[in-house]
């Protein structure tokens, strides 16, 4: 294989690809594909002509990925804003998409970012973003995960574990990120539900929809963050709350508990509570102690940090935010809301303006920002 032509190639074939109508993003993507291809086909059976076949496998490419986005997009236009309660159809061909995305020749890691790029439709930025990575880092995952499957026979879907993996980062990314597919992970969650007797699948049901009932008082009009505590309740959908935590009663009934069922029960007490005065912090730290049991995560722990401070007070808090590494993805913001609450709002502030730095998106960054203006204003009085 001549790498070095494929590298000089790449230039003017992916100026040939944008001329022809592709956009910038979406003709690297296709042309991506066609250089793993290279790679795969090129070494038994090499083209005569090789920019020709570069530029003819990428195009058919880019048109295969539009067809399949253009598909996506009609099944979201076809879904109303708040995905509807009850029975739903039969399993359809996103659903088995997703199974046979996750083949058991890829790890688990892999075959969540490959699914998410080539079914779900999010982009290798906001995919590196959900795994907490660099965007290049995730490109060249991504790229060993094609590289992979090809040629692969999918006779042998993947597990139900890395499908609810999927499943949950394309509703985080609906959830709070650029692209709408919130209401489409809830559906296809609940067709997995309907098809799949498993205690896992209905925690993740449930903690989707105790999250989306909460969705329309997540952000003020004019587009800036309301953080949990001073959200509108009564705007809360209750049907949607009544519906989550009664699926998520029948599982917990079953005694097989998982993470997705462990953070489901954490957002009910969230949901539960009639004002965040009234939320019972102590239960919701015990959650997440089962939590961290069974994921060993980090963030789990940064978030049990904050639990910690609520129901032991922001001493404890802080005690508990020590034992972890300060790099982690908010874990200035934590210690800023922690010292905030212990009075040191000198060290507040300036954790709040360092979190807001580190931001991911630009209605954090403002969230932030300003609450290091309003606590370096409340210290000038």
């Amino acid at each position: 294989m001549n790498e070095a032509l494929l590298r000089s190639l790449t230039p003017s074939v992916l100026g040939i690809l944008v001329r022809r109508g592709a956009d910038f993003a979406a003709a690297e993507d296709a042309l991506q594909d066609a250089l793993v291809e290279a790679v795969r086909v090129w070494p038994a059976d090499p083209p005569r002509d090789p920019k020709g076949w570069l530029i003819t496998v990428a195009w058919r490419r880019f048109l295969d990925a539009t067809r399949a986005d253009t598909a996506r997009r009609r099944r979201e236009d076809l879904l109303d804003e708040e995905p509807a309660p009850g029975a739903v159809p039969a399993v359809d061909d996103t659903l088995q998409l997703y199974f046979l995305c996750a083949h058991p020749s890829l790890t688990p890691s892999s075959a969540v970012a490959l699914t998410l790029r080539a079914v779900g439709g999010l982009t290798t930025r906001q995919i590196a973003q959900a795994y907490l990575v660099p965007e290049a880092t995730m490109a060249q995952r991504i790229s060993r995960a094609k590289r992979t499957v090809s040629g692969v026979r999918f006779d042998q879907p993947g597990d139900v574990a890395t499908v609810l993996r999927v499943l949950y980062l394309v509703f985080n990314e609906g959830y709070s990120g650029d692209v709408d597919l919130a209401a489409e992970a809830i559906r296809l969650t609940r067709q997995l539900a309907a098809a799949i007797d498993h205690p896992e699948v209905a925690g993740l049901l449930a903690l989707m929809l105790l999250h989306h009932a909460r969705r329309a008082t997540r952000t003020a009009p004019d587009g800036s963050l309301v953080p949990l505590a001073e959200q509108d309740r009564s705007r809360w959908d209750t049907g949607a709350i009544a519906e989550g935590v009664e699926i998520l009663q029948a599982a917990l009934a079953r005694d097989r508990l998982g993470e997705f069922q462990a953070q489901a029960a954490i957002a009910a007490l969230h949901a539960d509570a009639p004002t965040a005065e009234e939320t019972d912090w102590v239960q919701i730290v015990e959650w997440y102690d089962e939590l961290a049991r069974l994921t060993d995560s980090p963030v789990v722990r940064l978030n049990r940090a904050v639990a910690v401070g609520e129901a032991d007070g922001p001493r404890a808090g802080l005690a508990a935010l020590a034992a972890l590494d300060d790099s982690l993805p908010r874990h200035a913001a934590v210690a800023a809301y922690l010292h905030e609450r212990d009075g040191d709002l000198a060290t507040a502030a300036r954790l709040y303006a360092e979190a807001a730095h580190k931001a991911p998106d630009l209605a954090e960054r403002d969230y932030l920002t300003r609450q290091a203006a309003r606590l370096n204003a409340r210290r000038c009085r």
